[in-house]
């Protein structure tokens, strides 16, 4: 990912100025020189590839071809997926896994989406996400992952037109509807803005959840300066190249303007400099892709957290709901029973309210399940992420200890080269001695009188 700014011909040589500021969406060289193996990896029978453009009238957008190449007994597949089809896996997982920690998808961009390189940075990351996915604990069994996975195009469709029955919610509308939502939106205002009690009793867990939110969210915070940090060196080292190249391309010149021994030596400074400046963009580009790269992957995740911790406290405003709802029956059933004509409508509020019941105990097991899947999830970031960061800081010093070796090298093997170089001398002075001595005129003439007394004051 460069680009030509100038050029200057020295003796029918061309010097191509790169700009090392431009960045590439992915650094494909450089991350196959400093690859290691990822987790993801362990998945790599599941691949995203082949990316195509289509028109449909005023839409465009752009289809990935997904493979499942299993060693097992599961059958091969493959089906075509775009970018919307990724969102709905992503919407479903948390649908269907509530509380666990969904890896990232990649963001949307309106501009610059057709361009190869993104499509192809969009690509690495869709399958990046798909292998994670697959190799959750908590998501590799969903339903709507062997569906997005092996659907054919009619029933993966049908599917994301809630259509198909594949999961316990699969196919439905969301529960209630409008309804659940403006009863969920009064239970949390009467109890966060009203001060009205929490229906839902705390408990030990609601402490250790509390103490949970309350790292991550320093730990985004600081993740976050750490990130700006590194990028801000990545930064600096493609600013560092630009300014070697500068260097080395202003020694070259003037090596021109010299002749013999003087010239060639500016021009080994040139070549010197030159090298150090394509050392200093290929190390930015590793830091990027080793250290700078992986630090923003980790806050995306972090946002996955505070989503899986969100989704927790949903499902605790959900039961809450229930709970207003069957003691908003209660009362109403409480006030209709024995009241002369009322026998109808006391029935169909106590089957209302046995509904009601049935929903509050749902809720409430919802709940639990999803509180012990954050705690596990949680658990797990903090093992997993805890190696990673381990790796990432340690590949980060490697880097700078092979960096810094490369460039001393560079710079040792230049000392003999120059040391080797024959300067150009006046013919008949020794070389290294370029001034004359007190005692013999630089000319070979007698010294004018009034020069001497000069000299002779200057002595003093």
């Amino acid at each position: 990912g460069t680009s030509i700014l100038n050029s200057s011909k020295l003796e029918g040589k061309t010097l191509v100025h790169h700009d090392f500021l431009s960045t590439s969406p992915k650094r494909a060289t450089v991350n196959k020189m400093s690859e290691r193996r990822k987790p993801e990896d362990a998945a790599a029978h599941i691949t995203v590839s082949d990316p195509v453009q289509h028109s449909d009238g005023l839409n465009k957008y752009t289809s990935y071809r997904v493979d499942v190449r299993s060693s097992g007994a599961a059958p091969y597949s493959a089906v075509l997926r775009r970018y919307s089809d990724f969102s709905w896996l992503y919407d479903r997982l948390h649908k269907e896994r509530a509380g666990a920690i969904v890896p990232p998808l990649p963001e949307k961009q309106a501009v610059s989406r057709f361009s190869a390189a993104f499509v192809e940075d969009r690509r690495i990351n869709l399958e990046r996400f798909l292998r994670r996915v697959s190799l959750h604990p908590e998501l590799s069994d969903a339903p709507c992952l062997s569906v997005f996975l092996t659907a054919d195009d009619a029933t993966f469709h049908a599917a994301k037109a809630g259509h198909v029955v594949g999961s316990a919610d699969m196919g439905r509308k969301k529960e209630g509807g409008m309804k659940q939502w403006f009863a969920e939106t009064k239970t949390s205002i009467a109890t966060s803005v009203m001060g009205n009690s929490d229906l839902v009793p705390r408990s030990p867990d609601d402490d250790l959840f509390d103490e949970i939110e309350r790292y991550i969210h320093g730990l985004d915070t600081q993740m976050k300066n750490v990130a700006s940090q590194a990028s801000g060196l990545v930064r600096k080292g493609k600013e560092i190249a630009n300014g070697m190249f500068e260097f080395g391309l202003a020694f070259s010149l003037l090596g021109q303007s010299e002749a013999d021994g003087l010239g060639v030596s500016l021009a080994k400074m040139g070549d010197a400099a030159d090298a150090l400046s394509v050392l200093s963009a290929e190390q930015a580009e590793r830091e990027g892709a080793s250290f700078e790269e992986p630090l923003q992957d980790y806050i995306r995740t972090i946002h996955a957290v505070k989503l899986a911790l969100s989704r927790r406290n949903e499902k605790r405003l959900t039961l809450a709901t229930c709970l207003a709802d069957v003691n908003a029956k209660t009362a109403s059933l409480s006030k209709l029973r024995g009241v002369p004509g009322k026998e109808d409508k006391a029935y169909q509020t106590e089957m209302a309210l046995v509904k009601a019941k049935e929903s509050a105990e749902s809720a409430r097991e919802e709940f639990a399940t999803v509180s012990q899947r954050v705690l596990r999830e949680v658990d797990r970031f903090k093992r997993e992420k805890a190696d990673d960061m381990r790796r990432t800081v340690m590949d980060y010093i490697h880097l700078q200890i092979t960096y810094n070796k490369r460039m001393e090298d560079v710079w040792a093997k230049l000392i003999p080269q120059l040391e080797q170089v024959q300067l150009d001398v006046p013919q008949g002075q020794p070389q290294g001695d370029n001034q004359p001595s007190d005692a013999q005129p630089a000319m070979g003439g007698s010294q004018d009188p009034t020069a001497q007394g000069m000299a002779d004051g200057y002595r003093m």
